[in-house]
């Protein structure tokens, strides 16, 4: 009987398929594990078909319907395993085959991929321009070396007349993934050495023989990162129903190199916008930390419970060892803190919601008569004095304040000192505290108790997603978590998705990441059309890196996906506009979208609860993602624009952006009280926007009932 193998490119297609279309591919592989090879090719009902002029002759299609081919990659050397490789609309299913060659890399002996028209169409006119060019890339690099590392003779003509960065990048999405990657460490300046080890060896099986093998079967299974080889028949079913986040842990070659680097000499960052597979970067980095020794435990943390679940639920499907799932900590910062002051200090602290503490810094300015206004107390003493982990007056009156815009004297200082005190005494007399407190206080006692303390309540390794919310409070608790040294922290996030207004200088916390920096710029979730006008939205506004020390950018931020344009309307009623979005639901789902895979999202919670319930009297199922639902349970997910964090969905409603919810008055520090203040404030609003709207991977749908939020960009 024929062996069936799925190739990434299949899966990466599959789950775009509108629902009679995925029914015809589960029908006919079905078909497929039922015939015999010889079946097969004397066409018993699939119509395997040879694909004319096409580059490799193992080229086939299989007939799914009238209007959709499957194409196969068919064995000519006497073996069974047959390789599915996309399903392509029936008249770009035979361009789409003549056009690509799959071969075996010299080096790491996978079977890999390319478009091998184009690059013979781009060569010529790439070879004059390198004529000309003062410099070439790959111009230290000998035809030699370059052959030892995967290299091989197409892409070695091509990578000759490679100019820069820029067209290596461009370059990259006709070549195979393993040289590209190759290709690209040598870029970054990494020695051949260092490639070998890094990239080559890592991919090569251990059993591998001298030469490389045409022998299709032995190259699949070569191939196990980017292929999934059916071995029984019942597992086909099983596979075909497993929901987009089963292929979620997916590795890509520009995220490869930094996730399975064998070491960093310290703590090392990688940052990128939405998409760009961060949170994959980090998860295996895991998996490759837990390698190297047993004796590793790892804290993967990051900042909601919301998202420490999608975290641990990920990791489970990379891990398929218990034994190295025992060995890694998935927790939000807050939750670590807690845990620490409750065995190193004693006591199980208490802390308050950001609403409770509001109302005591309300408490304190009426008792003291203070000049300012709650809302600024709050940001005073969570930017300055918590940041700092100022403990005294005289400690406060010599600090700095970076980023306050409004000067305090001396006099002033003491004035708002004396606040202070009153707040802590009216938290230590209900028991309580913030929970930046409990990070500060946890952070204290890890420092206190040595590195006998760390290794009993500590980590070998910190991994840190979505860590540009993280508070410079919470950064000295996982500075404090793991002793500092090779690979002590591995940090990802996105200062575009700052929601929460935390600004940090990792270096003055003790985390230096110059030099072990890199940011991913290929977007492989959203559709460039919805990237292009989601960006918009950023657009000419200033945005500090992660680390806190410079800018960052989005320039170079691209996908290589294309769908629909955004669609964006606005409303007379809110009535209407609900009503709209009632309609759009049901025609994504009537083209196969399951309503779990659909997500609405506002600014607050009272539209999302009338959505809702309009939902529901329409018989559409639907849960709020703050209830954790796991990916089983049927239902259009609902959350508030805040809640979308970390998350994505196939469509994305985001609803009720008017001028009154976003940006939110009330959330805005005035300008005469603090410029530096208000215009951050403005931005974090403008980034809840923007990370709303970049969860969508197919379809966006964005409405407003009345005046639209100036946030949205011109034109719509």
């Amino acid at each position: 009987m024929p062996q069936l193998a799925f190739a990434n490119t299949f899966w990466e297609s599959f789950d775009a398929l509108e629902k009679q279309v995925k029914a015809g591919v589960r029908k006919a592989m079905a078909k497929f594990q039922k015939l015999t090879v010889a079946e097969l090719h004397a066409d018993k009902g699939l119509h395997l078909e040879s694909v004319d002029k096409a580059r490799d002759p193992r080229m086939r299609t299989i007939r799914i319907n009238d209007f959709w081919r499957g194409v196969v990659l068919a064995p000519d050397d006497g073996s069974d395993t047959f390789l599915l490789l996309s399903v392509v609309p029936h008249d770009d299913a035979y361009t789409w085959a003549a056009k690509r060659l799959y071969t075996v890399n010299t080096a790491t002996r996978a079977l890999e991929v390319r478009n091998v028209v184009a690059i013979e169409q781009l060569t010529p006119a790439l070879e004059k321009a390198a004529n000309v060019a003062p410099a070439l890339l790959f111009a230290g690099c000998s035809d030699t070396v370059l052959r030892e590392l995967g290299i091989d003779e197409q892409i070695l003509k091509a990578v000759r007349t490679v100019i820069d960065r820029p067209q290596l990048d461009a370059f990259g999405t006709l070549m195979p993934e393993d040289q590209f990657e190759v290709l690209t460490f040598l870029a970054e300046g990494f020695t051949p050495e260092e490639v070998y080890r890094d990239v080559v060896a890592v991919r090569r099986p251990v059993h591998a023989a001298p030469e490389p093998t045409e022998d299709l079967a032995t190259a699949i299974a070569n191939t196990s990162s980017r292929i999934t080889l059916i071995t029984e028949p019942d597992e086909l079913t099983a596979i075909l129903e497993k929901p987009f986040a089963a292929w979620r842990v997916f590795l890509h070659p520009s995220q490869r190199r930094l996730a399975y680097r064998v070491s960093y000499n310290g703590s090392a960052q990688i940052s990128g916008g939405p998409g760009t597979g961060k949170t994959v970067v980090a998860l295996h980095r895991v998996k490759h930390l837990l390698s190297r020794s047993p004796d590793t435990r790892i804290l993967l943390t990051t900042y909601t419970n919301a998202l420490a679940a999608a975290l641990r639920q990920n990791l489970s499907l990379l891990l398929d060892d218990e034994g190295q799932l025992a060995r890694v900590h998935v927790t939000t910062v807050n939750a670590y803190a807690h845990r620490i002051v409750r065995e190193l200090g004693g006591r199980a602290p208490a802390p308050i919601g950001d609403q409770e503490e509001r109302k005591i810094w309300q408490k304190v300015v009426k008792q003291l008569a203070l000049p300012w206004t709650e809302q600024f107390l709050a940001q005073e003493y969570r930017h300055v004095i918590l940041a700092q982990g100022l403990r005294t007056a005289d400690e406060y009156l010599a600090a700095t304040r970076r980023g306050r815009g409004t000067a305090l004297g001396p006099l002033k200082r003491a004035q708002l000192w004396r606040g202070v005190d009153a707040f802590h005494s009216v938290l230590a007399a209900k028991g309580n505290r913030t929970h930046l407190q409990v990070c500060d206080e946890a952070a204290r006692l890890l420092d206190g108790a040595g590195r006998a303390g760390r290794a009993e309540h500590g980590y070998t390794h910190v991994v840190v997603d979505e860590a540009q919310d993280l508070h410079p409070a919470q950064w000295r608790v996982l500075r404090a978590a793991v002793e500092p040294g090779p690979d002590d922290l591995f940090i990802t996030g996105d200062p575009h998705q700052r929601i929460y207004d935390s600004r940090v200088s990792l270096s003055s916390i003790g985390i230096a990441v110059t030099g072990r920096s890199s940011r991913l710029r290929l977007n492989y979730r959203s559709t460039e059309e919805i990237l292009l006008w989601s960006t918009r939205i950023l657009d000419d506004v200033a945005v500090g890196d992660l680390g806190g020390d410079g800018g960052d950018s989005l320039a170079g931020y691209r996908s290589l996906l294309h769908g629909r344009s955004p669609h964006t309307e606005g409303y007379a009623s809110e009535h209407a506009e609900v009503s709209v979005l009632v309609q759009r639901i049901e025609e994504w789902i009537a083209q196969g979208v399951r309503p779990s895979e659909i997500a609405v999202c506002t600014r607050f919670n009272v539209l999302l609860d009338k959505v809702r319930a309009r939902l529901e009297s329409e018989g559409i199922p639907a849960v709020k993602v703050k209830d954790n639902p796991d990916a089983a349970t049927d239902g259009v997910r609902l959350a508030t624009m805040h809640a979308m964090k970390g998350l994505e969905f196939r469509c994305v409603a985001v609803i009720g952006v008017t001028e009154g919810a976003v940006p939110f008055a009330r959330e805005i520090t005035p300008e005469d009280v603090d410029r530096i203040q208000h215009e951050s404030d403005l931005l974090r609003e403008r980034c809840v926007l923007f990370v709303a709207c970049t969860r969508a991977r197919e379809a966006l749908h964005v409405s407003w009932s009345g005046s639209a939020s100036p946030f949205l960009p011109a034109g719509r």
